[in-house]
């Protein structure tokens, strides 16, 4: 692995560009930038669920997340390096797969509301779901991993179900969405 940070700043940003994983620099609103950074802030936003009381197991599904999302933002760093595989996508369909198992099926649309870690798990899912759009964004004129936009794609399913999950676990029922009754 490269080196690490030993000093926090290093002034070399103050001009508008950042630099990548592999050493080039680019501008910081760079579709790059964008892709990584929102990868990121995906991250924070588990780690705010994470802060919270769960169900058993799912502190370690989020933490196992995380470092595929670290993975992932180190993948969108560094042009043409390639970390996330079909098994990281494969292993979010088997959570996915089993957590719905349990859950009622879906015949309203919910609204992003409930406890705190159901909401927070709801801007997670949307936070996931704008990754997926920069990543694809990225896509359209850099080489992309496929199975990172899918990775992606799959993550922000899996957070829905976690926030149906959630729903239940803090208080037991999900915020349905009530249609404006036209006049």
């Amino acid at each position: 692995m490269g080196h690490r940070l030993s000093k926090i700043y290093t002034r070399t940003g103050d001009t508008g560009t950042t630099g990548l994983g592999d050493g080039s620099r680019v501008e910081k609103d760079h579709v790059r930038i964008e892709a990584f950074g929102t990868v990121d802030e995906l991250n924070s936003a588990i780690g705010l669920i994470r802060a919270e009381s769960l169900p058993g197991g799912m502190d370690l599904l989020l933490s196992d997340i995380q470092h595929r999302l670290f993975d992932l933002g180190g993948e969108l760093s560094v042009p043409g390096y390639i970390v996330i595989e079909q098994t990281d996508i494969t292993l979010l369909e088997q959570a996915l797969d089993s957590h719905n198992d349990e859950l009622p099926m879906l015949k309203e649309f919910i609204l992003p509301a409930g406890g705190r870690a159901t909401a927070q798990c709801h801007l997670a899912r949307t936070i996931c779901r704008r990754a997926e759009r920069r990543a694809y964004t990225l896509s359209k004129s850099e080489s992309v991993n496929n199975y990172s936009i899918a990775y992606l794609n799959r993550l922000s399913d899996l957070l829905f179900v976690i926030a149906r999950v959630l729903a239940r676990f803090e208080n037991g029922q999900e915020v349905l969405w009530q249609a404006k009754v036209r006049s």
